[in-house]
């Protein structure tokens, strides 16, 4: 078990409601050489961890465990040991499991491969040929953990993952009840950090090895890389990428911090909360979001009026629109307002409609006054024919957390935006408008037909 000579008070863990699992998620920290800035790092993460009661059932680590990055094997082994037996030695293994996946700074080319192997050889051995012990599955009763390599050497290094495998390993397990699958990269840039290879999986791999997960039926993609805590969601499936578990670099600095997450796993989803190394919640979701039947939300009237949400974008709570109506004709390029959150004097602060000549979905959030404001961008509308657009604000989940499905689609996707921050620094202003913004019906008008919009809010346990 977890060593009690942690000196703080214990921190409540979640637990499953019922049957299910509860674990920590933390990676990145390029630790291993005895007294560099990011062993202590890390050990003021450690430290939080160690107070979590009760103690985790497993623990996921996707990469990155120490420096690395050198051409001797020798050395490579070395900071291993230190990691394993000095900085992790108050972790009983065999009670708690410890699963790793392959990262840029411990699995970069043959050699570094060869000793990943060797140093964690209680790996399964259950990968693809020739990512034996690099990539792997594992089952835990109703649970299946796929471990992917994202930077295999034998297809390319760094961004490039194998999808064979992954589908036959999904299909083999489908009874699982809860499907995880846990890499290095992140698919879908995070806080605006992109860059095909370097920073997320390659174009050539990224929109298949998404399909697999979507049709595969899992939950989530947990990855690493991107030094932040961040989550969205594409056609259902969430990116969970969680890279604070030591290294001292943020990105971007200032808004990210270190950290650790603790989750837990039941019939009624997925919740998690992320702690800063003073044993702080920062961060915090239940998924998957539950909304009122559609026929109970609120009409919302046309044109100009009072806001009916005024402070409803906190971390707990979240805010869902609905918009129906007929796109405008084709030629149609100008910005058009479906709804405009704003006061007097100021640039709006949230400006919901289409614009350009493909009517695209937009989002914009501008919370300071004389600052930019940011841009998040969805789906194009078909000129001409009828919409249904869902639009859910979440101020709890970050950049990720404006969220979108059309039509009858269950499944939400979040609006793509490079953007480090979300609605959480939204203040709701005291006026709104459907149909047109600030200035009037004139302004940024909506150039369709049939415009109705309606809203909800729901409170997360």
């Amino acid at each position: 078990m977890i060593s009690d000579t942690a000196t703080s008070a214990p921190i409540r863990s979640l637990l499953p409601r019922g049957a299910g699992h509860q674990f920590v998620l933390y990676a990145d920290a390029c630790s291993g050489i005895p007294g560099a800035p990011h062993e202590a790092s890390f050990a003021a993460v450690n430290a939080v961890l160690r107070r979590l009661d009760p103690a985790p059932d497993f623990i996921l680590f996707p990469g990155d465990e120490i420096a690395g990055l050198t051409a001797d094997p020798d050395e490579l082994r070395a900071q291993w040991r230190h990691w394993l037996e000095r900085e992790m030695g108050w972790l009983d293994r065999q009670a708690i499991p410890l699963w790793h996946t392959t990262g840029n700074h411990t699995a970069y080319d043959p050699m570094s491969e060869a000793v990943f192997r060797e140093v964690l050889d209680h790996l399964p051995r259950n990968g693809p040929p020739g990512q034996e012990g690099l990539s792997y599955w594992v089952r835990r009763g109703d649970l299946l953990l796929v471990f992917v390599h994202t930077l295999w050497s034998g297809l390319g290094g760094e961004g490039h993952v194998e999808t064979d495998w992954l589908r036959g390993v999904l299909r083999s397990q489908g009874d699982a009840r809860y499907k995880l699958v846990l890499g290095h990269h992140p698919v879908h840039p995070v806080n605006g950090f992109s860059g095909a290879y370097q920073r997320e999986v390659g174009p050539e791999h990224a929109a298949t090895f998404w399909d697999v997960l979507v049709e595969g039926g899992v939950l989530a993609y947990l990855c690493s890389h991107i030094l932040a805590f961040d989550v969205q969601v594409h056609r259902g499936v969430l990116q969970v990428c969680s890279a604070g578990a030591g290294t001292t670099h943020r990105m971007p600095e200032g808004i990210e911090y270190l950290h650790c997450v603790q989750a837990a796993l039941d019939g009624g989803g997925l919740r998690y909360q992320v702690f800063d190394t003073a044993g702080r919640v920062r961060e915090r979701l239940s998924w998957p979001i539950v909304l009122p039947p559609r026929e109970v939300w609120l009409p919302l009237p046309a044109g100009e009026s009072d806001a009916m949400v005024v402070s409803a974008a906190s971390a707990d709570r979240v805010i869902a629109f609905r918009f129906t109506g007929r796109a405008a004709p084709k030629g149609s390029s100008g910005a058009q307002t479906l709804l405009c959150a704003f006061q007097p004097g100021i640039q709006p602060p949230l400006w919901i409609g289409l614009h350009g000549s493909d009517q695209r979905l937009a989002v914009i959030i501008g919370p300071e006054p004389r600052r930019s404001p940011h841009s998040w961008h969805g789906p194009a509308i078909p000129a001409g024919a009828p919409f249904s657009i869902d639009l859910v604000i979440h101020a709890g989940m970050g950049p990720g957390g404006v969220l979108y499905r059309l039509g009858a689609e269950p499944r939400w996707s979040s609006l793509m935006a490079a953007s480090p921050w979300g609605a959480e620094r939204l203040s709701w202003p005291q006026r709104w408008s459907i149909g047109h913004a600030p200035a009037g019906p004139a302004d940024r008008k909506f150039l369709g037909s049939g415009l109705r919009a309606f809203m909800t809010t729901v409170k997360e346990e």
